[in-house]
């Protein structure tokens, strides 16, 4: 099944730069350390992909099977003023398992090639780290799944 609705995807990976997605991971205190990230993506139906440049504690916090939460919001999609898909509020919560991709390959040049244009002259020198994030769950604000939505008519 999948986790992410077909028509959620174009508004993720357009995200950047109005609804910059934030992205969190637990750091070894037990806090929350939460990021924009505009390089936000779908990889597949079942999961999220970034594009990591930063240099601060949330890339240092990212390994193999760190569990990430990224959490979408665009007031486009909710019910009120919007096209009320995401009804409270135009919000998606979606966790998941990151897997990172340090090294040249097909993953990392398909998240390079997939990310918002100007994402990709923030970092020209393509130094970042591609970081999939195999999803467990996505879900609305209210804690239903996504699935749960109709979708467009």
């Amino acid at each position: 099944m999948s986790l992410v609705p077909e028509w959620l995807v174009e508004g993720i990976n357009d995200a950047f730069p109005k609804n910059v997605c934030l992205v969190g991971v637990a750091l070894d205190t037990g806090f929350a350390q939460i990021s924009p990230r505009g390089s936000v993506i779908v990889y597949d139906e079942n999961t999220l992909a970034i594009w990591e440049r930063g240099r601060g504690t949330t890339n240092e916090t990212l390994v193999d099977g760190t569990k990430v939460t990224v959490y979408f919001r665009n007031p486009e999609f909710g019910a009120r003023g919007g096209n009320g898909l995401l009804p409270a509020g135009g919000i998606a919560r979606f966790y998941g398992t990151a897997e990172i991709h340090a090294e040249e390959g097909d993953v990392r040049e398909k998240v390079w090639n997939t990310m918002h244009p100007k994402e990709r002259e923030n970092d020209a020198d393509k130094a970042g780290t591609a970081v999939l994030v195999k999803l467990d769950r996505a879900e609305q604000l209210n804690h239903k799944p996504l699935t749960d939505l109709p979708g467009p008519e």
